[in-house]
């Protein structure tokens, strides 16, 4: 682990901005393995050193992994000059922790997805070769019937000639449709659908990489994954 500045560290674990961790250490209550620590630039290894603020123990965490809903109207991206991104939208504690969407939900589409520091899970979770499962409920402008059905199961050739593995259509009534996939081409959904014919009006997802979507986490929010979900990762990160 790379060395890095105290006051980053304790503002990273929920002690206000770096402006407001740099005043907890004027108090003299930050110790580093029990000597108190008044500079806030000094550096240390927070997989080995004891840091503490008051009798807090800062239990340093390598890699984060946090779900949110992504609203409408915010790109998946890390940053960006002129639009809202879904890093835009997490809290100060989390800023610092370089996080990064992985893959990418279209500008207008919302739901499920997974933000995180570990690029090794990242590319897992987007290879091709990993065939990781994607879940969607899709809105369209008109009934799906068995045709539909079958023409997704086949696998659809997109207007760029690629086919598309075999996925699954779910027809819900009220013209939605729950679609499962296993790769993630560019507005592959909405291809698929337009392939056969029908337009998507609006598209959610709800599942990936078998995390499914917190239904308390209204459109913006965001939460930490829990031990289940984090079980869900480790599985995916041993598989060869």
């Amino acid at each position: 682990m790379a060395m890095m500045r105290i006051d980053k560290l304790v503002s990273q674990y929920g002690f206000g901005s770096r402006k407001e961790a740099k005043a907890i250490f004027k108090l003299g209550v930050v110790t580093v393995d029990g000597e108190v620590v008044t500079n806030p630039q000094m550096r240390v290894d927070p997989e080995i050193s004891e840091v503490y603020v008051g009798d807090v123990l800062i239990e340093y965490e390598k890699y984060i992994y946090v779900m949110m809903n992504k609203p409408d109207g915010v790109i998946s991206a890390s940053y960006d000059e002129e639009e809202e991104t879904v890093c835009d939208l997490l809290d100060e504690s989390h800023q610092w922790h370089n996080l990064f969407p992985v893959g990418r939900l279209d500008k207008d589409t919302t739901g499920l997805i997974i933000l995180t520091n570990d690029g090794g899970f990242a590319h897992r979770a987007l290879s091709p070769k990993k065939h990781v499962e994607k879940v969607y409920v899709a809105k369209v402008d008109r009934e799906l019937v068995e045709k539909d059905i079958k023409a997704f199961a086949l696998g659809i050739t997109l207007d760029d000639g690629y086919k598309t593995l075999p996925a699954v259509l779910e027809p819900m009534g009220e013209l939605q449709a729950r679609v499962i996939i296993k790769e993630g081409k560019f507005h592959q959904v909405k291809r698929m659908f337009e392939a056969i014919g029908a337009s998507v009006t609006s598209l959610k997802r709800v599942t990936f990489a078998g995390i499914e979507l917190d239904n308390d986490l209204t459109e913006g929010e965001f939460r930490r994954l829990n031990e289940n979900e984090m079980n869900i990762i480790s599985n995916l990160l041993s598989k060869d």
